[in-house]
């Protein structure tokens, strides 16, 4: 069956969604206007393992979620990959790189990720694993150490690349040993646990000036004749090809995580459209017309409100809304800068004018001391959207 076609349902779908919430809201409102209808509208929030101790123990984890729970809360990204490690026992960490979890000491001697689907199922809450390194990993990492060949590199052969103070490298999407790492590991945890889905980030890609190492290279040349890539990684037909290549691991990591769970949700949380594939070679536009996608959280982290404005009136945002639900990434706050309540409230208010599927907060640790005023942003439960294709 053609996309064209795929894409009509999911917009059909979309569309009669609404039209039969829309009817439950007048019809209920009509029977009794002093009920409170409870709204669909993601409330999500991204659990981390830097700058947080949520997730380092039994207790603090059982803690956290309540506290969002009891703030109406009901999805929760826990990262599983960062670092270079994976944040639950995993086989296919283990037989890549020799460590089955990462060393932190508030990991031993338990899975994580197995109590956070335990409770939050118990608390009604949407579980996504988030794999947010994607295809990044830190310089020593044992990864690095032990698959150099899965490398990529500049056209002078250097391969780190700085996040902040942090040296990282970038796995080789075209590489096939990177790919079977990739999707077994996404496949694996959905396999493993009733989570709820698998999300990938804006690290879901890689820098524009890398893919100079020799394996790409010579992948490269058998398909153009023993021509060199260009010397421009800014070169639009050069961008394009390596941006297929991320395209189609996406594709196979999509098409192995809904073998083993078809209900399974594919979450994106990438940077805006442009900047994601210019710089980052992530070509989530054509993920999303291909149907690839089923909730799209586009991080928005911004403190202007007129940059924040302008990114959700993007029109490649308002053609992915035609399809599935999408929502908005707002940041809450980093180490030493919370943002403040008030540009919160009003970045949220503005999410809800223009009528997105909802929100989610980066991250846990940086909602604060601020409870009361969460509550009167969600004085209510909500529902979690239902991608079309999902629901019907």
């Amino acid at each position: 069956m053609g996309n064209g076609w795929k894409h009509w349902q999911r917009g059909y779908r979309a569309a009669l969604a609404g039209a039969i919430a829309l009817l439950g809201i007048t019809t209920s409102a009509q029977a009794n206007p002093a009920s409170h209808l409870r709204p669909v509208e993601l409330r999500g929030v991204w659990l981390t393992n830097i700058d947080s101790e949520v997730l380092f123990s039994s207790r603090n984890l059982v803690v956290g979620l309540r506290r969002l729970s009891r703030l109406h809360f009901n999805t929760v990204y826990p990262t599983v990959w960062n670092g270079g490690y994976t944040l639950y026992p995993s086989p296919t960490a283990q037989a890549t790189f020799g460590i089955a979890l990462d060393p932190y000491p508030g990991l031993q001697g338990r899975d994580m990720l197995g109590e956070v689907v335990v409770e939050g199922r118990r608390l009604g809450m949407a579980v996504i694993p988030w794999f947010e390194f994607g295809l990044m990993a830190p310089a020593g990492s044992e990864l690095a150490a032990q698959h150099p060949d899965w490398l990529t590199q500049r056209q002078d052969g250097t391969q780190v690349w700085m996040q902040g103070n942090e040296p990282r490298v970038w796995l080789n999407a075209a590489h096939p040993g990177v790919q079977d790492f990739m999707v077994n590991l996404l496949a694996e945890v959905v396999e493993r646990y009733r989570v709820d889905g698998i999300q990938l980030d804006d690290h879901f890609g890689m820098p524009v000036e890398m893919g100079y190492d020799p394996y790409t290279v010579a992948l490269y040349r058998a398909e153009h004749n023993g021509a060199d890539p260009p010397a421009d990684p800014e070169d639009p037909a050069w961008v394009r090809w390596r941006a297929n290549h991320i395209t189609r691991l996406f594709r196979r990591i999509v098409a192995e995580v809904k073998a083993r769970n078809p209900d399974a949700i594919i979450s994106l949380s990438p940077n805006p459209r442009e900047f994601a594939y210019e710089r980052y070679l992530q070509d989530w536009g054509t993920w999303e017309r291909r149907g690839l996608v089923d909730e799209l959280i586009v991080q928005v982290y911004r403190n202007d409100m007129g940059r924040f404005e302008m990114e959700l009136d993007r029109p490649d945002v308002q053609v992915a809304r035609e399809y599935l639900p999408v929502s908005i990434g707002i940041l809450a706050g980093l180490r030493g800068r919370i943002t403040p309540i008030r540009l919160i409230q009003r970045q949220v208010r503005e999410t809800r004018d223009r009528h997105y599927a909802g929100v989610a907060f980066f991250f846990y640790e940086t909602l604060g001391d601020r409870d009361q005023e969460f509550q009167r942003l969600f004085p209510f439960p909500a529902s979690r959207p239902i991608p079309p294709d999902l629901g019907f």
